[in-house]
């Protein structure tokens, strides 16, 4: 069965999964030509390996904490309402400091 994917004028609703973030997986919420809009659920100690798209990208903490590393040596600690923007093609990974969401937003240029 095909997942469900957000229509244009469809409303998706991000907010915090509370009680209900430890037994969610990861999930696109809307594709289209140029734009994906996905939440990453992270448990506490896992990561999201190093790795790099070549649009730009937001990523927003929902809930939780992680740490957002961006190339080989920085690393900033996203809490629940903090976004973070990078340019295409930067290499970046993520920590579950605790049990986490975040919604990734990419832009795909063609």
């Amino acid at each position: 069965m095909a997942l469900h994917h957000a229509t244009p004028g469809e409303i998706v609703d991000v907010r915090p999964l509370g009680k209900e973030l430890r037994g969610s997986k990861s999930a696109t919420l809307l594709r289209s030509e140029h734009l994906q809009v996905f939440r990453v659920v992270l448990p506490k100690g896992e990561e999201f390996s190093d790795h790099a798209v070549p649009g730009e990208i937001t990523v927003q903490c929902l809930e939780g904490s992680v740490d957002f590393r961006i190339g080989e040596d920085k690393v900033q600690r996203l809490t629940a309402g903090a976004l973070i923007y990078l340019n295409g093609g930067q290499p970046h990974a993520l920590k579950a400091l605790e049990d986490a969401s975040v919604l990734v937003t990419i832009y795909h240029p063609r």
